[in-house]
This record gives structure tokens, C-alpha cells and sequence, in this order.
């Protein structure tokens, strides 16, 4: 569910009216529903009220200090895969107890930078970057914890460029080296192996993959208890899918209820990190049309939103339903691919899309934008990044100010040999 509804043919976020918001900060802009985030949240957390759990917020779906403040004081952790992400973090105000590091490429600056914040764990994905943790937690005498993230070679049936736990993916270690990477782990001198990571991919319709997942990884934990290894904590990452047009997803307490068979002689910490299913359908991304232009193949809208705003349908050809903010009083409508600015082909919002006809001036909203959405945009084309607002109620308040050129150039500089000469 989600707080954008529209109220005498006008689209709200909450009490909002969109075009208010759009009049004030102007488009392209990202709205978010502080509602809607709340309930999502807590749907994840009261779904495993009766698991022992942490949930890490999966911060790479929408990583605004904000947002991060909103999940801390609910309770929540983070899922990080950056230095940069571990400082939005602590300046959020995220507990670094409640702070799991991912990732396939961590640096040794970074690993410093976490052991001196005291993260809840790694989760490591390679021989080579346990390797390193050993040697950066020696340098600083200072123990690392971690869990080693297992690929069990599962299906997520979702897309490819999101599957992570195939074997020919880059996540993980293979399920048949789990064991020998675990003996490696615990025999080395600076490290705390201490829990066991499984995520298979993200957009995630169907329940099967998770407990699949689970029945590869359950064994192997067994296996590492009888062999004096203490796993305090199964971490089933995230993943689980929302809707963005036909798609049913399963709701959390229906996750919850397929693995809880499974746990109930575990005995572990178990950790999630959802992130997508608690705010991408929180928020939605405000754009003005600019132009409609006909040609003898296909009907164009050019909206002043672009690819470096919104990556995913050119990224991954994903499809967001796109409203209109004032329904139309007629009923024509029109198949139309809905473009932006940018010089490339792929600048596309929607391709083929039947829509009420839309006018210069109209604005759309593109729905389901809350995740992958900002965290993704670039400053391609030099145009500046838009800004982000979060509503309560009533209350409007802007969360990131839209950048200026003066920001494009910020951190450049033209060297001597090119200063203009008299």
C-alpha cells in the first residue's frame, strides 16, 4: 500500500496535493510518504515479532540521511556497501551495533573505517577480502567479526542484472567451498567468524527461492555447530518484491511464515535487510511535460525528467506505472514513449505507453520511484541532481535541496598551464 491518492481528481502524497509540492520545489522532484514508511517497517518488523531479529535496512534503495533517521528510531540497522554508506549511517544516527558491511569489493580504508565505528559484522564474499580483514583488524589489534555470505546457486527468478545468488554470479562463495572457507576463517588470528550470509537477489515475487536457500544454508550451519563453530546469526538479506505493475508479491508476515518452520530449532540471531519493499512504494518522482512530438514512426512526450534522474527503465528496461497529477476530464488517450532530455537513446521513462493524451505543462507522476531511484542518479548531461521531499501529514519538508551549477563544478579545478594569459 501506499499514501499517494488522488482527492477531486488531484494526486495527493498524504495531505499533500503534488502540484503544490511541484509549484514550490519545482520538477523533476522526488516525493516520499513518511507514512508509508512507517508502516512499511513496522509490516517487516511485527511479521517476525516472534523470531529473535535484526532488521539492516538495506541503505543502497534510498540512502537519504533522512530516511535513515526514520528507519534508526523505528529500531532498524543497516545493510552498507561503502565507506560512504557506513558515514551516512553514523551521521543518520544508525547504531553501528546494528550496521552489517556487504559487498564484493571493500577496500582496506574501508575495512579501517568500520572496525574503528565497531559494525555489527562483515559479511564476506571472497578468500582474498577475508584475507585483507584478517591483515587490517591485526595492523589495529582489534578483532573482526564476521559472516561469510554463502552462494547457493538458487534461481531468484527476477532479473538478471539483480540475481545474486547463481553460481556464476560475483556474490558469495560456492556452497560446495562454504565449509573449507569457514575452517579458513576461524583458524586465522584476527577474526571472529560469527554468523552465515545468504542473499539470492532482489525483486523477489515468489516465497521458493528464500526457503530454498534456507535448506542449503540450514545444513551447513549444523555442520559448523558440531564442528565447535558458534553461528550467532542467520542473515537471509532482503530482496522481497513490491509492485510496480501486475506483480503480487508476498506480503512479509507470508515470508515470515514459510521460514519459521525452518528456524524454530536454530537457535540464531536472525538478520534481514529489506530495502525495496519498504520504500519503493514510498515515493514517486514528479515531472513536467515539455513538449509532445510526432513522427512518422511513433508519438514522443519529452518530459523534463531524464535517465540520470530515474536509471532503472534504461537500466533494466523496468516498467513504473505513470500518472497523470490532474486527472484528465476526457478520455482520449494516446501510445506514446515518454523521453527525456538527454542525448542517448536510452533516455526513456516508459516506451509504448498507453496514457491519457497529456499537454505542455501537465505533470506526471512516476510511481514507485522511492528505491533505486535517487541513490542511482548522476549528474550526466551536467544537470543537476533534484531534489527529495518528505511529507507528514500536512508537513512539507525538503530533504535534499536541488543542486545549482555551481554545485557541477564543485571539486574541479583548471590547472596553471591552462589560466588564461594576458
Amino acid at each position: 500500500m501506499h499514501d499517494f491518492h488522488y482527492r477531486d481528481n488531484q494526486l495527493y502524497c498524504e495531505d499533500v496535493p503534488i502540484k503544490e509540492i511541484a509549484q514550490n520545489v519545482g520538477t523533476p522532484c522526488y516525493i516520499y510518504s513518511h507514512r508509508t514508511l512507517i508502516q512499511h517497517f513496522r509490516a517487516f518488523d511485527q511479521a517476525f515479532d516472534a523470531i529473535p531479529h535484526t532488521i539492516a535496512y538495506a541503505m543502497k534503495a534510498n540512502s537519504n540521511i533522512a530516511i535513515l533517521r526514520l528507519m534508526a528510531q523505528e529500531g532498524s540497522g543497516a545493510d552498507i556497501v561503502s565507506g560512504g554508506e557506513l558515514f551516512r549511517a553514523i551521521k543518520a544516527g544508525v547504531p553501528s551495533s546494528k550496521i552489517v558491511f556487504a559487498g564484493v569489493g571493500k577496500s582496506g580504508s574501508e575495512v579501517e573505517q568500520a572496525l574503528k565505528a565497531d559494525i555489527l559484522m562483515f559479511n564476506v564474499e571472497s578468500a582474498g577480502e577475508l584475507k585483507l580483514i584478517n591483515q587490517v583488524a591485526g595492523q589495529m589489534g582489534i578483532p573482526a567479526r564476521v559472516a561469510l555470505r554463502i552462494n547457493p546457486d538458487i534461481d531468484p527468478k527476477t532479473h538478471p542484472y539483480i540475481s545474486t545468488g547463481l553460481k556464476k554470479s560475483k556474490f558469495g562463495i560456492a556452497a560446495d567451498r562454504a565449509l573449507a572457507e569457514f575452517k579458513t576463517a576461524t583458524a586465522l588470528p584476527h577474526i571472529q567468524v560469527v554468523g552465515v550470509h545468504c542473499h539470492i537477489g532482489s525483486q523477489l515475487t515468489e516465497l521458493t527461492p528464500f526457503t530454498d536457500a534456507l535448506k542449503k544454508i540450514l545444513p551447513l550451519i549444523e555442520t559448523l555447530k558440531v564442528q565447535g563453530i558458534n553461528i550467532r546469526y542467520l542473515n537471509i538479506g532482503g530482496g522481497l518484491g513490491i509492485t510496480y505493475s501486475d506483480e503480487i508479491p508476498p506480503h512479509p508476515k507470508d515470508l515470515a511464515a514459510a521460514v519459521a518452520p525452518l528456524l524454530q530449532d536454530l537457535k540464531c540471531q536472525l538478520i534481514l535487510e529489506p530495502g525495496r519493499s519498504i520504500v519503493g512504494n514510498a515515493g514517486i518522482m514528479v515531472t513536467r511535460v515539455l513538449y509532445n512530438k510526432e513522427t512518422e514512426a511513433k508519438q514522443f512526450v519529452v518530459v523534463d525528467a531524464a535517465m540520470n534522474d530515474l536509471l532503472r527503465p534504461s537500466l533494466y528496461d523496468a516498467y513504473h506505472e505513470i500518472q497523470h497529477v490532474r486527472k484528465p476530464s476526457g478520455t482520449d488517450e494516446q501510445t506514446v514513449d515518454i523521453v527525456g532530455p538527454i542525448c542517448e537513446s536510452g533516455d526513456f521513462l516508459a516506451k509504448d505507453r498507453r496514457i491519457p493524451t497529456t499537454n505542455s505543462g501537465d505533470l506526471l507522476a512516476v510511481m514507485s520511484a522511492g528505491a533505486y531511484g535517487f541513490t542511482m542518479a548522476s549528474n550526466y548531461n551536467s544537470r543537476p541532481r533534484v531534489p527529495e521531499v518528505l511529507i507528514k501529514g500536512h508537513e512539507v519538508h525538503v530533504i535534499r535541496k536541488r543542486e545549482d551549477y555551481e554545485d557541477l563544478t564543485r571539486g574541479e579545478t583548471i590547472p596553471s598551464f591552462l589560466e588564461t594569459t594576458a
